[in-house]
C-alpha cells in the first residue's frame, strides 16, 4: 500500500496546482469544493501506476489522471442530484450546499474541463485520449440510466445487472489504465489489455462494494451497512437470492423490497438472513473471485516486466480483500 500512497501523494500535490478560480465564482467554487473533498483517488492512481509500469514518465500522465478524476467527480455531482443525496464523503453535496441548478451547471463545466486537460498532449496522443474518453463518458451515462431504469422494474436479470455495473463503474477504471498506457506509448495491444484488466477489476470492485454494503463491518466500511437494502437496490446479492431461492423466499424478498412500512432494522436483518439462506452471499464472493482472476489472466499477457506485473497484481489483490 506504500506505493499506492506515494502515487496518491504525488497526485494530490498536482491537484493543488489545478486552478479553476475564475468568474462567475458561483460556477467554479462548487468545482473546487468537490475536488477538495478527498477520497481514495484510485482511478487517477491507476493511470499513474500504469504509465510507470510501462517505464513511462509519471509526470506526463498527470493531466490524463486529473481528467479522470475531474470526470469522476462530475458524475458524482449529478449522481447525488439524481439520488437526492444530502452527503458526499461526510460533507454536504454540491446541490445541497448551493442549489440544484448550480449543481447541474457546475457538473457540466467539469465535463468540459476534463476534456481541456487533454489539450496538454501532442496531437496524436490528444486524439487517442479524447476518443477513449468520449466512449467512456457515454457508457457511464448509459450505465447510470440502466441503474435508474432498474429501480422501477420488477425483474432484472443478472446479465443486465453486470452490464449496468460494467458501464457505470468498470469502464472508467479500464479507461484510467488505458490512458496511462497511451501516455507511456505502449503498443495498441497492450493498451487494450490494460483496459480489459481494469474493466474486470472494476466489476469485481463493484461486486465487492455490494457485498460490503450488506455484510461489511460498519466501523470500517464508512457507510451505513444495509444501505442498498433500504434503498431497494437490486444488487447481485438480491438477484442471486431470487435465482437460488424457493418461491416462498422469492415472495418474502419481493415483499421486503416493496414494503415501505417495514421497520428498517428488521428489513435489513430479514434480507440478510435470506441472502445467507439462499447462499447468495457465497455466490457473490465467487463472482468477485471470478472477475479478479479474469483481470489477472489478462495481466499475464501484458508486455511489461514481471516486477511491474506484480505491482498491479498486489494492487488488485488488496482492492479485493479490503473491508472499506
Amino acid at each position: 500500500m506504500k506505493l499506492i500512497e506515494s502515487y496518491q501523494k504525488q497526485f494530490s500535490e498536482f491537484l493543488k496546482t489545478y486552478n479553476v478560480s475564475r468568474e462567475p465564482e458561483s460556477l467554479y467554487k462548487p468545482i473546487e469544493y468537490i475536488l477538495q473533498l478527498g477520497g481514495k483517488r484510485l482511478r487517477p492512481v491507476l493511470t499513474l501506476m500504469t504509465t510507470a509500469c510501462f517505464d513511462g514518465d509519471v509526470n506526463r500522465a498527470m493531466n490524463a489522471a486529473l481528467a479522470v478524476e475531474v470526470f469522476h467527480n462530475f458524475s458524482l455531482i449529478h449522481d447525488d442530484i439524481m439520488d437526492a443525496a444530502p452527503l458526499r464523503r461526510g460533507k454536504e453535496t454540491v446541490h445541497e450546499k448551493w442549489d440544484l441548478n448550480t449543481g447541474i451547471l457546475s457538473g457540466d463545466a467539469m465535463l468540459i474541463k476534463a476534456y481541456q486537460l487533454f489539450e496538454n498532449y501532442p496531437p496524436a496522443t490528444f486524439r487517442e485520449l479524447a476518443k477513449l474518453f468520449s466512449k467512456t463518458a457515454l457508457e457511464v451515462c448509459e450505465g447510470q440510466q440502466y441503474d435508474i431504469d432498474f429501480e422501477t422494474r420488477t425483474k432484472v436479470s443478472i446479465n443486465e445487472y453486470l452490464k449496468m455495473i460494467e458501464y457505470k463503474t468498470a469502464v472508467l477504471v479500464g479507461a484510467a489504465m488505458k490512458m496511462g498506457a497511451i501516455v507511456a506509448n505502449a503498443s495498441t495491444e497492450d493498451q487494450d489489455r490494460c483496459y480489459e484488466f481494469g474493466k474486470n477489476l472494476g466489476i469485481a470492485f463493484q461486486l465487492q462494494d455490494d457485498y460490503l454494503d450488506a455484510f461489511g463491518n460498519p466501523e470500517t466500511f464508512g457507510k451505513q451497512v444495509g444501505g442498498d437494502i433500504l434503498e431497494n437496490k437490486k444488487t447481485y446479492l438480491y438477484l442471486k437470492a431470487i435465482e437460488n431461492g424457493t418461491p416462498e423466499i422469492c415472495n418474502q424478498l419481493s415483499k421486503l423490497f416493496q414494503d415501505s412500512a417495514e421497520n428498517q432494522d428488521n428489513k435489513v436483518s430479514k434480507t440478510l438472513e435470506l441472502y445467507v439462506k439462499t447462499e447468495s452471499n457465497l455466490a457473490t464472493k465467487k463472482a468477485i473471485s471470478f472477475y479478479t482472476k479474469a483481470a489477472f489472466d489478462v495481466l499475464e499477457n501484458i508486455n511489461m516486466s514481471s516486477s511491474n506485473k506484480q505491482v498491479l497484481k498486489v494492487f488488485g489483490t488488496e482492492l479485493m480483500t479490503r473491508d472499506v
